[in-house]
């Protein structure tokens, strides 16, 4: 298990929930506007071991309720179950972050008890999502399968989607909208410069673009929220 960061508490990670954030190293997707490029390709530093990592949560048993997994790509990582299950001992609840390209691995952890809630990104609208993921031959039908599961409300569960000026319009959102229809959680997201993203140059969205974007996705999706801003 190859942890490259740790925040030690969130109150916005897991939603109603005081936790900590454990970042994974690698992705399987290239996304241009990735925020967090330095965790893409295996060649990030560990700065802590599991050990380490589980000695925190131990420490911290009473304060900390939840423990967000991401990465990276957490899914991507072989002994990912086994580190959730230690977590899961001390008696926290366990939030994964994942772009739902190993719908197996989702499967796999939802069904054995593992997880008690998901954020999956949803990059693009389905024709524009090889672009969005910066991934060539991208199996649309593992994002799909992915969707349903969650869908199918074996898990609480939010989807979320980042909107880059240069990649998304609002075809996007009009795709997403009829994909996602119905009660599922979601949230947009403007996107921010974080100074370490893979492709510089990428802009954000204004208010009242995002909005219109809103306005889009709300006929299929009422729950739909602007995240980090007011509707």
């Amino acid at each position: 298990m190859k942890i490259c960061g740790l925040q030690k508490t969130t109150l916005l990670d897991f939603p109603g929930h005081v936790a900590a954030t454990v970042f994974l190293d690698r992705c399987n997707f290239r996304c241009p506007f990735c925020h967090n490029s330095g965790l893409l390709d295996g060649e990030a530093e560990a700065l802590f071991s599991q050990e380490e990592v589980l000695d925190f949560f131990k420490k911290r048993k009473g304060i900390l309720e939840g423990v967000c997994i991401t990465g990276g790509e957490p899914t991507l990582a072989a002994d990912l179950e086994p580190f959730i299950r230690e977590i899961r001992r001390l008696g926290y609840l366990v939030k994964l972050d994942t772009n739902g390209y190993r719908p197996e691995v989702l499967k796999n952890l939802v069904l054995s008890g593992l997880l008690d809630y998901v954020a999956m990104d949803i990059k693009a609208g389905r024709d524009n999502y090889s672009k969005a993921a910066g991934k060539e031959g991208l199996k649309i039908e593992n994002i799909e399968e992915s969707v349903s599961f969650l869908m199918s409300g074996r898990v609480p569960y939010e989807f979320r989607t980042t909107a880059v000026k240069g990649i998304h319009d609002l075809g996007d959102f009009s795709d997403i909208g009829r994909w996602l229809a119905g009660s599922s959680p979601y949230y947009l997201q403007n996107f921010e410069d974080s100074g370490q993203v893979l492709c510089p140059g990428f802009r954000s969205f204004s208010r009242e673009e995002l909005k219109e974007f809103l306005d889009v996705l709300r006929p299929f999706l009422p729950d739909a929220v602007l995240r980090g801003m007011e509707a």
